[in-house]
């Protein structure tokens, strides 16, 4: 352990020494006494709980259209007997009931931490996103699956014009829904929305199947369905992979390295900072986390050192996008002859992970 352990909590006599600081720094000092930043700042917990609430709407809404979508398809499928369609209606309503599973993770997100569970529920969004990622998998071996049976056994396609309308829908629908969900999930940095996104637009490009082997089934061609099915299912297996590939990097801590470096350049600036040493970020649901360590002044006061990390903590709050809590960490400069502080904290961190 370091002799300056800094972690962020406030205690209301930290302000006494503000007075001794330069004149424009009071207001800044009281303002943080005021509004206490132990890791989660007012400024950063509604627009958090907002993100929360635009991923439900987003979910409320994507499933009332792919609702009313399955819906219009399964009237053309009672009319037409089309199994081509029946595939693709019934993509359309599993992708609805993924909304399920991603909204009751976006509703747990927003509960408060407990003692049991300290950093609160927003995991519980990746894992709803790995069963979005097992939904897309399902998916594309249905397709697949239904594809090699047509195959095998070519069927003709009955009410080609009313099939290929309802086909249309389900793409427009399936689309739109794609589009929305996309957006909102990146605007928010919900990893599962994006990849429920990429879900939706798999069934969208079942639709497009349905479409094309509508078309060659006109003409004449009784293997154009099964044929574009299969193309189809090499799609779907392509979203598959980037979805996975997302969930996954959400699942293991990855962030992008441009937050990293966005991270170190904002406490560079802060005065008080004469370098930063082991940064971490993390995301937990749609929220991301910094712990950081930094390098001050040896022989400044643990007063001293305390508003520096407040200070960096507020840079990295407002520098950083996404960024909800920061917990910084102050180490001493050594004096002549010590140990680099740089060394030294990769020494910690290297026997943090050996434990």
């Amino acid at each position: 352990m370091n002799d300056h352990p800094h972690h962020h909590k406030h205690q209301p006599d930290h302000g006494h020494d503000h007075h001794r600081t330069r004149r424009h720094r009071v207001s800044h000092r009281l303002t943080h006494l005021l509004t206490p930043h132990s890791h989660q700042t007012a400024d950063k917990v509604d627009p958090a709980l907002e993100s929360s609430a635009r991923g439900i709407r987003a979910l409320w809404v994507s499933l009332a259209v792919l609702g009313v979508t399955a819906l219009a398809q399964a009237v053309v499928v009672a009319v037409s007997g089309s199994v081509a369609l029946l595939g693709d209606t019934v993509h359309n309503a599993a992708d609805a009931l993924t909304a399920v599973p991603l909204g009751i993770a976006f509703v747990l997100g927003r509960r408060a931490a407990t003692r049991r569970f300290t950093y609160g529920y927003g995991r519980a969004e990746d894992l709803a996103g790995l069963v979005i990622v097992l939904t897309i998998a399902a998916s594309a071996a249905f397709a697949g699956w239904t594809a090699v049976e047509r195959l095998l056994d070519p069927r003709p396609v009955q009410h080609v014009p009313a099939v290929a309308v309802a086909a249309l829908v389900g793409f427009a629908g399936n689309e739109w829904v794609a589009r929305y969900r996309i957006r909102v999930g990146r605007s928010i940095g919900s990893a599962a929305l994006v990849a429920d996104g990429l879900h939706a637009r798999t069934d969208g490009f079942t639709s497009l199947a349905v479409l094309l082997g509508a078309g060659g089934s006109a003409l004449g061609w009784r293997l154009a369905d099964p044929v574009v099915g299969l193309a189809i299912t090499a799609a779907i297996a392509l979203v598959l992979r980037d979805a996975a590939r997302e969930v996954f990097r959400r699942v293991l801590d990855a962030v992008d390295p441009a937050l990293v470096d966005r991270a170190e350049e904002a406490l560079r600036t802060v005065p008080g900072v004469r370098g930063v040493g082991e940064l971490r970020l993390r995301w937990i649901g749609h929220r991301l986390r910094a712990e950081v360590a930094v390098v001050v002044d040896g022989e400044a006061t643990v007063r001293q050192a305390h508003a520096v990390a407040v200070d960096a903590e507020h840079a990295l709050l407002h520098s950083v996008p996404g960024l909800t809590a920061a917990l910084v960490h102050a180490d001493p400069a050594p004096a002549p002859g010590e140990t680099d502080p740089h060394l030294a904290l990769a020494h910690h961190a290297r026997v943090r992970e050996a434990a």
